[in-house]
């Protein structure tokens, strides 16, 4: 196996896995997607000048303390009513209704006296405390939003916020990228179930439970979860089945040199898939690329065709041909697994999605307790996080000196402090860049 960096070894991968074809959606029920086209208001915001505020639709202007306005209508949210104001009258407003035509300030409720009573709605007629600025209080037709704006770029994950600004503007459809379809395996054949009588040798089987999780936190439901023994054979055809009905096939364990590392012999027939060393602790050993025939198609969302070089190209509408996916075949060990998750395959999953940004942010954090750093190898240590005087600190969750078996403190993880190969130990008080997990 050739050694490479954890950079060159994510850039390999990001060179060649496909985008999931676009499809159009309703925005309803679209959160969480990402867009393959710009997002552009259909209608104005706010759609006419509307009322900031409960009050008083008039006439702005000079007035002096105590001047009186007769009261002529009044104008709620969702009303169509444009009463005529004249000079010296007003209308009762609630906050987002049409400012009639003839106003150009609201006065909020509470500065009027209604029917002479201060803080009292009027019904008759209401006494201004003072000048009433033009536009006081006024929501202008389009000073949010111009219809043509555009309110989010392709690239960009369709929130919450996001689908509810769209509708907003009138938008009912967005061009979108579907999530995509990945299948778990967990090898080896000391693993056992919770109900299991556990003999020597024998552990519980939890990285299936690991990865359905972390893909579940990047809102990916896995599509197959499955536990294979260490047999080579029956491993290449467990991979081909669960590729039959996934993009993306994700297992754990079997990737080392071994004799029994049944994943990296199952895929060694494999063109496009390649093993490698990575410079990084824990997760040094991987295996990704694609596997089964030359390209990837589904009935209703294919996926890219790889040219001879590895790299995606688009296949033509309607296009058929035998089943295949993206395979990433991450170390066995729990914690290992779980670091290159998120150093690779948290980010291929969302470039498969098209997503502009694919890393998390890493956030400074001042090192509570000292630990060794790895000569020559980028460390990804577990820690967990608090709020200090000078805000974010860390600690490693598990012992530094054994991280990749560590799966019980693992458990208590908030993040991965990074440590560059050349840095060497971190000592207390010095700053980390931390990336935050959990969602």
């Amino acid at each position: 196996m050739a050694t490479v960096s954890h950079e060159e070894h994510l850039a390999w991968i990001l060179d060649r896995i496909p985008r999931l074809r676009p499809r159009t959606v309703p925005v309803r029920g679209a959160t969480g997607l990402t867009l393959a086209a710009d997002a552009v208001a259909a209608t104005d915001l706010p759609l006419w000048d509307s009322s900031a505020m409960d009050g008083y639709a008039l006439r702005g202007g000079e007035y002096a303390s105590g001047t009186r306005f007769e009261l002529v209508g009044e104008v709620a949210a969702g009303s169509p009513e444009d009463p005529m104001i004249g000079a010296g009258q007003a209308v009762r407003i609630m906050t987002g209704a049409p400012l009639p035509s003839d106003a150009d300030a609201v006065l909020p409720y509470e500065r009027a006296a209604g029917d002479g009573v201060p803080g009292r709605w009027g019904t008759r007629e209401i006494a201004v405390p003072g000048p009433v600025a033009v536009g006081a209080n006024v929501r202008r037709r389009g000073e949010d939003v111009a219809a043509g704006d555009v309110l989010a770029e392709a690239g960009h994950a369709l929130t919450a916020q996001l689908a509810s600004a769209l509708a907003a503007a009138g938008v009912r459809e967005v061009r979108v990228r579907p999530r995509p379809r990945v299948a778990v395996l967990a090898t080896g054949s000391e693993l056992r179930g919770p109900d299991e009588e556990l003999r020597r040798g024998e552990i519980r089987e939890s990285n299936s439970v690991l990865m359905a999780g972390l893909l579940e936190e990047s809102g990916i439901p896995a599509v197959a979860v499955d536990v294979s023994g260490d047999d080579a054979e029956a491993t290449a055809r467990r991979i081909r089945t669960l590729a039959e009905g996934a993009d993306v096939v994700l297992s754990t364990g079997g990737v080392g040199p071994g004799r029994h590392d049944v994943v990296r012999i199952a895929l060694e027939e494999c063109p496009g898939v390649r093993s490698v060393r990575v410079a990084v602790r824990p997760g040094q050993p991987q295996c990704a690329g694609w596997v089964g025939p030359d390209v990837v198609v589904h009935e209703d969302e294919p996926v890219a065709e790889p040219r001879p070089d590895g790299t995606a190209r688009q296949l033509p509408d309607g296009a058929t041909d035998g089943p295949s996916a993206w395979i990433f075949a991450l170390p066995g060990n729990p914690v290992s697994a779980a670091v290159s998750f998120e150093l690779f395959v948290r980010p291929a999953l969302l470039a498969m999605q098209g997503r502009r940004s694919v890393q998390r942010l890493r956030l400074p954090a001042t090192a509570r307790v000292g630990w060794s750093g790895r000569s020559g190898r980028l460390q990804v240590l577990p820690v967990r996080l608090e709020t200090g005087a000078d805000g974010l600190e860390c600690r490693p969750s598990v012992d530094p000196r054994g991280i990749a078996h560590a799966v019980g403190r693992h458990g208590a993880t908030d993040g991965y402090a990074i440590v560059e190969a050349e840095r060497g130990d971190v000592v207390a008080g010095e700053r980390v860049d931390v990336i935050v997990v959990g969602g």
